[in-house]
């Protein structure tokens, strides 16, 4: 067979599908440029919250991970941070040297390391959820108009949905986990986050 041929019957193999070519790829690009433009935004609201502790998004998305995890190893940071695991391995080693994080092995799992909060990093990814303000970030405002037409902000399923699909079971549990652990361990008074069991021991 000939690309030519090849090329033939693949297009009418798409055409016989329950979507056309014209379909996916705008879906594609659509979903493509939305993401990069809404990343863009992303990216400067974030690099802006921890520029004070002078973090970037790598570590900062790494000391969240080890938290919700409570010890993660440097592949359950790479995977649930999308990021390469070299690249995990060595904003960890970073962190590490600014006692942030300590790197430990398991006695029944000598292959792998392990990376746990130090009482510093716990203290300083504390301070950041403290400081957050939403009407700084203008992903918050761009989405503010929605949350006041109806009440609550969007809950984005079908975009979890693609996430699940793409990445597995397993990311999109961590990715629940993480914000079901602030729903429940964090309190909002005064406008600022905090821990339950600190509030309550600063109130005791």
């Amino acid at each position: 067979m000939t690309e030519k041929d090849f090329l033939a019957k693949w297009v009418n193999e798409m055409k016989e599908r329950e979507f056309t070519l014209k379909e996916a790829m705008l879906f594609s690009q659509r979903m493509a440029q939305l993401s990069k433009a809404l990343w863009k935004a992303i990216e400067k609201d974030w690099q802006q919250w921890i520029k004070p502790y002078d973090l970037n998004i790598n570590e900062h998305h790494i000391l969240w991970i080890a938290y919700h995890l409570k010890g993660a190893s440097i592949s359950d940071v790479a995977k649930f941070g999308v990021m390469h695991v070299s690249t995990a391995f060595n904003f960890s080693k970073k962190l590490e040297e600014r006692e942030l994080l300590r790197f430990s092995k398991r006695e029944n799992d000598k292959r792998n390391t392990y990376i746990q909060l130090t009482d510093k990093g716990e203290k300083i990814l504390l301070e950041l959820m403290k400081n957050y303000k939403p009407e700084s970030h203008s992903i918050f405002q761009g989405v503010a108009p929605l949350r006041e037409l109806y009440g609550k902000f969007p809950e984005m399923i079908e975009m979890m949905t693609v996430v699940r699909n793409i990445y597995g079971n397993d990311f999109m549990e961590i990715f629940e986990k993480s914000f079901h652990n602030i729903e429940n361990d964090f309190s909002d008074d005064n406008g600022k986050l905090g821990e339950l069991f600190q509030d309550e021991e600063e109130l005791a």
